[in-house]
């Protein structure tokens, strides 16, 4: 059991930026394919990025040029830097961890983010 832990969320006018991250406690975080998902109320859970444990990234259409994800092997933390919000980026933000081949892995508890003037 991998232990994820978010911090980061909040209120932010649309324009603005937020920094997600999420600390691991697990010594083997280096080998984790990191993600970020989201889940804005009445829709489905999506991928918003993904970091492999060489570094390749993946981003989802709607926030491509704007978030950047990035990782810590020493500090085992993931981060998400999200900038030119918009409303439709509000949504509560999960941290998710899994091995090479997994479905599904373990999941944080979710931080809120909301955009709106």
């Amino acid at each position: 059991q991998v232990q994820l832990v978010e911090s980061g969320g909040g209120w932010v006018q649309p324009g603005g930026s937020l920094r997600l991250s999420c600390a691991a406690a697990d010594n083997i975080f280096r080998q984790y394919i990191m993600e970020w998902h989201r889940q804005a109320p009445g829709k489905q859970r999506e991928l918003v990025a993904s970091m492999s444990p060489t570094g390749s990234e993946t981003y989802g259409d709607s926030v491509k040029g704007r978030f950047t994800i990035s990782r810590d092997n020493i500090r085992n933390t993931v981060s998400l830097q999200m900038n030119s919000l918009k409303p439709e980026d509000t949504a509560v933000y999960f941290c998710h961890a899994k091995l090479t081949g997994w479905t599904s892995g373990y999941w944080g508890q979710g931080t809120q983010v909301t955009v709106s003037t």
